[in-house]
Parts: C-alpha cells; sequence; structure tokens
C-alpha cells in the first residue's frame, strides 16, 4: 500500500505543506510515501496540459499507484489554489477512484472553511473518489513560527488530524507527542 501527498501550494514555506508533511510523519516507516510538490512541476506542462511531459506522467503514475492520496493546498478567495486546479485536472476522470483522500488546506479566516466542501470536494468526487476523510482546515492564526521547521500547528489542529487519520486503513505511528516536520526549501 502506498501514500501520495500533493503539495498544492505555490509558496516554499507554506502552512498547508506544513500539514501536509506533518501526517505523512504519522504513517509507518514501512509505508511507502511519495510527495508531489506542484510548485516544482513545469508551470507549461501544468497550463498547457501537457501530458507527455515526463514530470507530468511521474506526477500522475504516483497518483495512480497510491491507496491513500493526501491533498494539502492554501485557501485564496474560497477557493483551493489555482496550481491545484491544474494538476487535478491532469488526471483522469476516475483517478481517484477506490482511494481514501485526505484534504487539509489553511487560511486566513475561519470564513474560508467551506470552500473545502464546495469547492474542494466536488473535484474530488468528480475525479471519483467517494472515501473522503474528515477534511482538515487551520487558519493562519493555528500555527506558530519555528526557527527549524518554518510553522508548527498547534495542539487542536493536531487533534483534528488524529481524528480524521483514525478512519485511513492505514498503519500510522503509535500515539504520543508528534514531532514537528520540517519543510524543504
Amino acid at each position: 500500500m502506498s501514500v501520495v501527498a500533493i503539495s498544492g501550494s505555490p509558496s516554499a514555506a507554506s502552512r498547508s505543506t506544513a500539514l501536509l508533511r506533518h501526517v505523512l510523519g504519522r504513517f509507518d516507516d514501512d509505508l511507502a510515501r511519495s510527495e508531489i510538490v506542484l510548485r516544482d512541476l513545469p508551470p507549461a506542462a501544468l497550463v498547457r496540459a501537457d501530458f507527455d511531459d515526463p514530470a507530468i506522467r511521474r506526477a500522475r503514475e504516483q497518483v495512480a499507484a497510491a491507496r491513500v492520496v493526501v491533498i494539502a493546498t492554501p485557501i485564496y478567495k474560497a477557493s483551493f489554489s489555482g496550481l491545484l486546479k491544474c494538476f487535478l485536472d491532469l488526471l483522469p476522470q476516475d483517478a481517484l477512484r477506490g482511494k481514501t483522500v485526505l484534504a487539509l488546506a489553511t487560511g486566513g479566516s475561519p470564513a474560508h472553511l467551506l470552500a473545502l466542501d464546495y469547492a474542494l470536494k466536488p473535484v474530488l468526487a468528480a475525479l471519483g473518489a467517494r472515501h473522503i476523510l474528515d477534511a482538515v482546515y487551520a487558519v493562519d492564526g493555528q500555527f506558530t513560527a519555528h526557527p527549524v521547521h518554518d510553522h508548527v500547528a498547534d495542539d487542536e489542529v493536531l487533534q483534528r488530524l488524529e481524528r480524521a487519520l483514525a478512519e485511513a486503513p492505514i498503519a500510522l505511528r503509535g500515539a504520543g507527542q508528534p514531532r514537528p516536520v520540517a519543510l524543504a526549501a
């Protein structure tokens, strides 16, 4: 079984990516994991829907091979990132059928919480997702700046992540104090 994590943030020091990497760190070490950082994919290939681009092909193959898909995005103007939309548009119609999906999002205020239910989840369902775990949304104020890890979510957000992951059909690391996860540049 494998997990693929999709980072939909255009920013290298992203709160949504910090959540994504925390979730990746919760899976057992023997579980195959991969991360697709959308900002690192060729922009022209994304915008032009170049299915033959090697990086796009590799990212699509990672999604196809995964049993669990974790998607993280910032919320801008009441919707998920355009970068994520470009990538989701490149996936086959049933790309998420038979997979468990966890959506994570961050935004400036609680007012954008419903963007997950009214913007992202319908797209995931259109891609065949039927087992969507409880989404986790966090506001900027629920993160603390960290000199090594850029952003660390507060305990309330981490507890919601744990509750969402409790429904995942995969092995998680034992309970205990979550460790901060460093963001790669």
